[in-house]
């Protein structure tokens, strides 16, 4: 459904964007080239009458997000994970995006278990309490399971969000769109494959199914991890718009009074968040993607307890070492080494100089070395790796940018708890077992029993693919540069749909 029925909506964006004095803070964060903010412009000052006004004691950034409605907060919060995308300090700002609406009725939420999971919701729980937590998606509720009063958190999807959310981002497609057709150098960025990977995260939350699969995977590979605890899904009373997991009873890890008066011992709460998180990322491959304070609990008996699965994150195996490697390499300094594995990993153009991104990368991890321990911070680290990457022709890479927000995030955490914490002391020993792990040769040899799996299924197909392979390669991509003609086509096109946009807007004043 996307197409030009949607410029309407980009409109309502653009004139609470003005209103609201967003517009020119989201182009500047964008670096936008002229006939972006042209067309930006266009499409919303004369039309700021239509938008919303939002609360005038937020930044305008988040006011103008939170006023056009959930899916645009959502929006915002994955955009959060990109300064690639948005600059740092905007990026800064829309992590603070507040993701709390006001409950729906709980009579709605029981039609829509019973709905769900084809019994009254009075015969599934014998108690079925208020909205303990409402968000942009879905809201929560405490209930006992009928027959074995069993306290658990039922997850409820907002009615008609499905739609909502669909319609706007059909919305956003033709805005990025738009964005690689006018501003060829935001192409770096991939507009539309941010898109993408914003509708993936979506959809997932918007199918509760899903995040219990998610929930079940996380919990069969971190159920041997001493001091970390995860609530059971109750897969017979989860559906896709209903998901029922255990409840998570204990301290909020973000209250340290609460935390000192139950006796915890809050510098070993914040060693094992960071080595926690650091196994998930490089053992798993498969890591909590939202660990901030309020996912995060603290069992009576010290456990660590982490909820809502609907933001998780992935890395294959081999990027795994590749990160391994590279923060490895900074933690010896051998700055040499982190050249190189970025060149072997095709990170790095191959005409690039090792030599030359090896100083470069020297004055990145030296300042930071300089610092007292307590300060340094692998996430700053990663922050200043991409941006000397990107001078040199490095891509985006989604994974990396989502583990560096993380990353960024469960620091934060782990501070909170003990503000002296030194983060290298913490992650080494967890990097260094991975290393051994996946680098030495027992790992040689896995990868080689797995090539020889591989090989015996694929080989009798093995020479059609490698001539096909060898074809493909041989063939020259035509190149394409757009013409003229096309971008003064795209602007016709673009004012014909503005003057039918003032006439409707016109007509609306009149009517």
């Amino acid at each position: 459904m996307r197409g030009p029925h949607n410029i309407w909506r980009l409109v309502v964006t653009g004139a609470t964007l003005e209103r609201t004095g967003a517009m020119g803070v989201v182009l500047d964060a964008m670096d936008a080239p002229r006939p972006l903010r042209i067309l930006a412009r266009t499409l919303g000052w004369p039309f700021k009458w239509l938008g919303y006004k939002g609360d005038v004691n937020m930044p305008p950034a988040p006011r103008a997000l939170t006023a056009l409605g959930p899916a645009y907060i959502k929006f915002g919060q994955v955009l959060s994970t990109r300064p690639d995308v948005v600059g740092d300090e905007l990026a800064v700002q829309m992590r603070v995006l507040q993701d709390k609406l006001p409950p729906f009725p709980i009579a709605v939420a029981k039609e829509t278990v019973a709905q769900e999971l084809g019994l009254p919701a009075e015969q599934v729980f014998s108690e079925f309490s208020e909205p303990v937590a409402a968000a942009s998606i879905a809201q929560v509720h405490q209930a006992k399971i009928a027959g074995t009063d069993e306290i658990v958190a039922v997850k409820v999807l907002r009615p008609r969000i499905e739609k909502a959310f669909r319609k706007d981002i059909d919305a956003f497609y033709l805005a990025a769109k738009m964005i690689e057709l006018l501003s060829p150098a935001s192409r770096r960025l991939r507009p539309m494959e941010v898109i993408t990977h914003f509708e993936g995260v979506v959809l997932g939350e918007l199918d509760l199914r899903l995040e219990s699969s998610a929930a079940s995977e996380f919990a069969a590979n971190t159920g041997d991890d001493v001091g970390f605890t995860l609530p059971a899904v109750k897969w017979d009373l989860s559906a896709r718009r209903v998901m029922t997991l255990g409840w998570a009873d204990g301290v909020p890890l973000g209250d340290n009074d609460a935390i000192d008066a139950a006796g915890h011992d809050r510098a070993v709460l914040a060693a094992r968040v960071l080595e926690l998180f650091l196994q998930h990322a490089l053992r798993d491959g498969f890591f909590h993607a939202d660990m901030h304070q309020g996912n995060l609990k603290v069992a009576s008996n010290g456990d660590i307890i982490a909820y809502d699965f609907g933001i998780m994150g992935h890395i294959d195996e081999y990027t795994r070492r590749v990160y391994a490697e590279i923060l490895f390499g900074f933690i010896r300094r051998d700055y040499k080494r982190v050249a190189e594995v970025h060149f072997e990993a095709g990170y790095v153009p191959a005409d690039r100089d090792v030599e030359e991104f090896a100083r470069a990368l020297r004055a990145v991890g030296e300042p930071i070395f300089g610092m007292d321990a307590t300060h340094i911070s692998m996430g700053r680290l990663l922050n200043y790796l991409f941006d000397v990457t990107e001078r040199f022709g490095m891509e985006t890479r989604t994974e990396l940018i989502l583990l560096q927000r993380t990353m960024v995030v469960v620091e934060g955490v782990a501070r909170s708890l003990d503000p002296h914490m030194n983060i290298w002391q913490v992650a080494r020993p967890v990097v260094e077992e991975y290393i051994k792990g996946s680098i030495g040769p027992l790992a040689v040899a896995r990868d080689l029993s797995k090539t020889a799996q591989v090989l015996a299924r694929f080989g009798p197909r093995l020479p059609s693919l490698v001539e096909a392979a060898l074809i493909k390669q041989s063939e020259q991509p035509p190149t394409y540069e757009p013409s003229k003609t096309r971008s003064r086509s795209l602007w016709f096109v673009a004012g014909g749909i503005v003057s039918v946009l003032a006439f409707i807007g016109v007509q609306a004043l009149l009517s």
